[in-house]
């Protein structure tokens, strides 16, 4: 190259001389970051049961967030409540999930427990 002339252009690296974008063709969007149980406070916001069917093929389920219970705790609350609904469901990320939409008597068996619990979602 000459003096006074820079490369501006190559077509192995892009564009030159500029801030580089993060991503090899320009994707600057930030990814969201998914966790199970999200509440932060407990106390505050309190125990919310809400309806899933998303990625389950259509069918229910009951998620229980926000329990301030250990793991083992949750295993037996959570086989408590299947054997009196009658129903399966699974321990995952902190949270109960029961099949099928029983969320009013969720609440009410959670309430019987000591359980401040409120129902989330539509």
């Amino acid at each position: 190259m000459s003096q006074g002339k820079r490369l501006v252009y190559s077509t192995e690296d892009g564009q030159l001389g500029k801030a580089m974008p993060s991503s090899k063709y320009g994707n600057n969007k930030k990814s969201k970051s998914v966790s199970g149980s999200v509440i932060k406070n407990p106390a505050k916001q309190g125990i919310r049961i809400r309806r899933e069917s998303k990625g389950r093929g259509g069918k229910s389920v009951c998620v229980i967030e926000g329990l301030p219970l250990q793991s083992a705790e949750l295993k037996v609350l959570q086989k408590e409540l299947k054997s009196q609904l009658g129903t399966g469901g699974a321990v995952k990320d902190g949270c109960i999930e029961i099949q099928g939409d029983h969320r009013e008597k969720l609440l009410l068996m959670l309430e019987k427990k000591g359980f401040k619990a409120k129902l989330s979602g539509g």
